[in-house]
């Protein structure tokens, strides 16, 4: 049996422990980084930061801060990405975010969870799974987008939606859950 680090089991989507040292470390860095960010005025060089604290980012990509995320690394950013106020990446896993994607205040992303039983969960192990969002997605003010959701091209995520499951592309979602009530220009007969 191959021996796994709490990183590499956090990454597989195994149980694994977040206050492993290099996870605490990894977590002590973006912290730095997204409080150098959120203090940052216009004539700063945001961009430098950003840089830093993702895995990947293309080019002409806007955050406003305030910006939240555990480590930075893991969230992947396309070009053209415009993410406003008070947004939240819990990014223990990956989340990838294409190309001309909006996204809308105080969104929420989450790759992390807890197990669901309580004799689980009291333990403190956690889990994750990676999101990713495709290209030309909006997505509304409040959202929240849970572990292991994909979200297809050109959709939209109505403002408050909790998006628990995959969402086809080209489709308007909205609720809690999120449903889709559009799709490719028509209505759903509920809408």
């Amino acid at each position: 049996m191959t021996y796994k680090t709490e990183k590499q089991k956090m990454l597989a989507c195994e149980l694994y422990d977040a206050s492993d040292p290099e996870l605490a470390a990894e977590r002590k860095i973006a912290r730095s980084l997204t409080r150098r960010f959120n203090m940052s005025t216009e004539d700063d060089d945001r961009t430098s930061i950003l840089r830093q604290l993702f895995g990947r980012m293309g080019d002409n990509v806007n955050i406003e801060p305030p910006f939240y995320c555990d480590y930075g690394r893991y969230i992947h950013l396309g070009n053209n990405v415009f993410i406003n106020f008070g947004c939240v990446m819990l990014d223990c896993n990956y989340i990838h975010i294409a190309d001309n994607v909006q996204i809308a205040p105080y969104v929420q992303i989450y790759a992390a969870y807890h197990p669901i039983e309580a004799s689980e969960r009291i333990k403190g192990p956690e889990l994750s799974k990676p999101v990713s969002i495709g290209e030309n997605v909006w997505i509304g003010g409040g959202a929240i987008i849970l572990p292991g959701v994909n979200i297809g091209a050109n959709s939209t995520i109505g403002a408050g939606s909790v998006v628990t499951k995959d969402i086809p592309p080209n489709v308007v979602a909205a609720g809690n859950p999120a449903r889709i009530i559009r799709n490719k220009g028509k209505v759903t007969s509920d809408e």
